[in-house]
C-alpha cells in the first residue's frame, strides 16, 4: 500500500490551503457575527450570505464535488484515497465543507441517488445537488425506537396503487432546518412480515410535500446548528409516488451500508483535519503562556499531552487511509472491518486530543472565543452518528472471533 500522494492530490491540497488562507479562516469571525445577527433578527434559519459568496469561488477554482467517485455527473470526483488527504483539510473548520459542495449529509444522499437511484432521480434530484442549488436531509433515526439496530425502525412505507404512503415520527434529521432542503432520504418499513433484514426500504420525499411537519430542531451541547439543523420531522400520510422507490422494496438495509461506508469515512477524515488544528492551536498556547514561573511549555504534562496527540491523529490518519485504499480495491462490504474501526478510532481520538486543548486554554477553551467548544460539541456526537461505538465495536470483535474460529476448525 503506498499512501504518497499523487502529483494531482498535492496540487489540489496546496489549493484547497491557499482557498483557506484567504477566504476560510479570515472570515471565522464574519460567519460567527451573521449567524448572531441573523438570531437577533429573529430567525437563524436562513442561509449564509457568507457560504454563498465563497461558493462561486470555490468552483471556479475547481474545488467543487470532490467526494462522488466514479459520476459521469461529477468528473472532477475522486476515488476515496485521494479524496481523504484534501477532506482532512476541509475538516479544520467545521462549517468549510459546505462551501465546497462537500458536507454532509447532501455527500451522502448524492452518493446514495448515484448509486441506486433511476435515471429520473437523477435529472430531478442529483442534478440540482451537485450544482448547489437545492440540499437535503436524511431521515432514518427515530426517538421512540433504538435506532442503534436498524431493524427496530417503524415508520411505515405502504403501498396504495401507483403511491407509497408514509406515516412515522424521525429526529436528528440533519439537514431538514435548512430552507433549501428540497429532498428527504427517508428509511422505513414496506414489509413488517418479511425477513429480518428485508423489512426496510428507503424513498425519496420532497420535503414540500404535504403531511410533512418539522417540528423542532435539536440541539448538541446548547448548538442547534442552525441553518443547518437536525430537526425532529414528523410524516402523516405523506404520498408520493411509487417510483420514488430506491432500488426496490426491501433493499433499504443495501442501500444503508453502501451509503453509510463513504459517509463514516469521510466524518473521520473531516475529524482528523479538525484535530490537527486543535493540536495546533494547543502547542500555540502553551507556548504563548506562563504559570508558576515558567511557560507551559516547558511543564513535563504538556510535553506528554503532546506527543501523545501526535502519535493518536498519525495512527488515526494512517488507519483512515488504508481504509479509503480497501474501499478503493476491494469494495465497502470487504473492507467493512476497517471501515467500523476507523469510525471507532477516529472521533474516541479527536475528543481525547481537543479535551486537551481545551484545558491548555483554560477558560477560554470553553467559550466561543476559540472553535475548541464546537469544535467538541461536533465531534462527540460522531460517536453516536452512523451507528454508535458500541455497534461497530461489536461488528469488529465478530469479524475477529470468525477468523480464529475458522482457524481453530481448521
Amino acid at each position: 500500500m503506498d499512501f504518497s500522494y499523487s502529483p494531482k492530490v498535492e496540487a489540489l491540497r496546496e489549493k484547497l490551503s491557499r482557498f483557506f488562507d484567504a477566504h476560510i479562516y479570515p472570515n471565522e469571525a464574519a460567519y460567527a457575527a451573521e449567524i448572531k445577527r441573523n438570531r437577533t433578527a429573529g430567525n437563524a434559519w436562513v442561509p449564509l450570505e457568507l457560504i454563498e459568496q465563497l461558493k462561486p469561488l470555490a468552483r471556479e477554482q475547481g474545488l467543487w464535488n470532490l467526494f462522488l467517485p466514479s459520476s459521469e455527473r461529477a468528473p472532477e470526483g475522486l476515488s476515496n484515497l485521494e479524496y481523504a488527504p484534501v477532506c482532512e483539510i476541509m475538516g479544520r473548520v467545521l462549517w468549510a465543507p459546505e462551501v465546497f459542495n462537500c458536507s454532509a449529509p447532501d455527500t451522502g444522499n448524492m452518493e446514495t441517488i448515484e448509486r441506486y437511484g433511476s435515471e429520473q432521480h437523477k435529472d430531478h434530484w442529483l442534478e440540482p445537488l451537485l450544482a448547489g442549488k437545492i440540499r437535503s436531509a436524511f431521515l432514518m433515526t427515530e426517538p421512540a425506537v433504538a435506532s442503534s439496530d436498524a431493524t427496530n425502525i417503524q415508520c411505515s412505507i405502504r403501498r396504495d396503487d401507483d403511491e407509497y404512503v408514509i406515516n412515522g415520527r424521525k429526529w436528528w434529521s440533519s439537514g431538514a432546518g435548512d430552507p433549501r432542503c428540497a429532498l428527504y432520504i427517508v428509511m422505513g418499513k414496506t414489509d413488517p412480515d418479511a425477513a429480518k433484514h428485508q423489512q426496510q426500504s428507503m424513498i425519496l420525499v420532497p420535503a414540500d410535500a404535504a403531511g410533512i411537519e418539522v417540528i423542532r430542531p435539536l440541539s448538541v451541547f446548547g448548538y442547534d446548528d442552525a441553518p443547518h439543523g437536525h430537526m425532529e420531522v414528523l410524516l402523516k400520510d405523506v404520498r408520493v409516488p411509487a417510483t420514488n422507490l430506491l432500488l426496490g422494496e426491501g433493499r433499504g438495509f443495501e442501500i444503508a451500508q453502501g451509503r453509510l461506508g463513504p459517509g463514516r469515512i469521510h466524518h473521520c477524515m473531516r475529524t482528523i483535519g479538525a484535530t490537527e488544528r486543535a493540536l495546533e492551536m494547543l502547542c500555540q498556547r502553551v507556548l504563548s503562556r506562563t504559570a508558576f514561573g515558567k511557560p507551559l511549555s516547558d511543564q513535563s504534562i504538556w510535553h506528554e499531552r503532546i506527543a501523545q496527540s501526535r502519535c493518536m491523529i498519525d495512527q488515526a490518519r494512517l488507519l483512515t487511509l488504508r481504509a479509503a485504499y480497501m474501499m478503493d480495491t476491494v469494495g465497502n462490504k470487504v473492507a467493512r472491518a476497517e471501515i467500523a474501526m476507523i469510525k471507532t478510532v477516529a472521533p474516541t481520538m479527536a475528543c481525547q486530543v481537543i479535551d486537551w486543548a481545551i484545558q491548555a486554554h483554560g477558560g477560554a477553551g470553553v467559550s466561543d472565543d476559540f472553535p475548541l467548544a464546537n469544535m467538541y460539541a461536533g465531534i462527540r456526537t460522531l460517536r453516536l452518528a452512523d451507528g454508535p461505538d458500541e455497534v461497530h465495536n461489536g461488528t469488529i470483535a465478530k469479524l475477529e472471533l470468525a477468523k480464529h474460529k475458522i482457524q481453530s476448525q481448521a
